[in-house]
């Protein structure tokens, strides 16, 4: 029963299950010469207590409105026995898997070319006003031609653009966001105000471990983060980022002064002043100064 499809779609495997559904394996037989393979990802329309799944339909949402060669596309929709099934173009690998691949590490070709690729996706969805939310490995598909799509959009939110710097947005969004490992740190400072520069950080986060092969920082706790995020970027001063202190958890938390560390210290030494320049462009405290998509796209290091 829990392999049920539309006479269209022949079930070969699961190959996923995580909390928000099971993802199996498929065969389009519609298609031309009935191979192509998909991916069908399971998902209910309510959560364990009976409330609405919000994270399905807004990941249903924002598929629906977009169309970019880094998007996965949604393909189709059907009923299922238990909700919804979203069905997928069938990516064989994802980033996180392409990591942990000892036997064929990225290339730093590769490494340029999936960020790249990144970036064109979140142009198109800052464009288009939505933030990610959840930018991390394991939510950056690659097919066997190195092909990068972004996926998961469970977390996903429509931000409004500000007109300038000095606004402020009255939308509050929660900050239980993003793997804590790519959590930008007005996140795990308790902000409910932000917009897409967190989807900047995790990006800075997750290039910099394609640079190092491990993550930048592997934080248990939340604690465990920001004290990893303070000893290696430096004790934060309101010179540099000046809405520092009217972050919600801020004057909860403290950690012993640090001056920082040198990122060509934590980095291999065949890491380029490029490399290591766009990681610092990225990873910064104020989220203001952290680049855009459109002018990460634009640095020395794609040049």
């Amino acid at each position: 029963m829990d392999d049920y499809a539309p006479s269209r779609f022949k079930v070969l495997c699961k190959i996923g299950e995580g909390v928000h559904g099971v993802v199996m394996k498929a065969i389009d037989l519609s298609s031309p010469g009935a191979n192509k393979l998909v991916a069908i990802k399971k998902v209910s329309l309510r959560t364990k207590h009976g409330g609405i799944a919000t994270h399905t339909l807004r990941e249903i949402k924002v598929l629906q409105h977009c169309d970019h060669e880094n998007i996965l596309s949604l393909l189709t929709i059907y009923p299922d026995l238990n909700g919804l099934a979203l069905v997928f173009d069938f990516m064989p690998h994802t980033l996180q898997s392409r990591l942990k691949d000892e036997g064929n590490p990225l290339s730093r070709q590769e490494v340029k070319s999936c960020t790249r690729m990144l970036l064109k996706g979140l142009a198109y969805l800052h464009e288009k006003g939505i933030m990610h939310r959840d930018i991390k490995p394991a939510n950056l598909l690659i097919d066997d031609c190195g092909w990068l799509k972004i996926a998961d959009f469970g977390l996903a939110r429509l931000f409004t653009a500000l007109k300038s710097a000095e606004e402020e947005s009255d939308v509050c969004f929660s900050p239980q966001v993003a793997s804590r490992w790519y959590r930008a740190p007005e996140l795990l400072w308790g902000s409910q105000r932000y917009g897409p520069p967190v989807d900047m950080w995790a990006v800075g986060c997750v290039f910099a471990e394609m640079l190092r092969g491990v993550a930048l920082f592997p934080g248990n706790t939340d604690i465990e983060q920001l004290a990893l995020v303070v000893r290696t970027l430096g004790t934060p001063h309101s010179a540099e980022w000046p809405e520092i202190h009217q972050l919600p958890d801020f004057n909860k938390i403290s950690f012993p002064h640090s001056k920082g560390e040198q990122w060509e210290s934590i980095f291999p030494s065949c890491t380029t002043p490029q490399e290591i320049s766009l990681v610092d462009n990225l990873v910064t405290y104020n989220p203001r100064k952290r680049l855009t998509p459109d002018q990460a796209l634009h640095h020395e290091y794609f040049n």
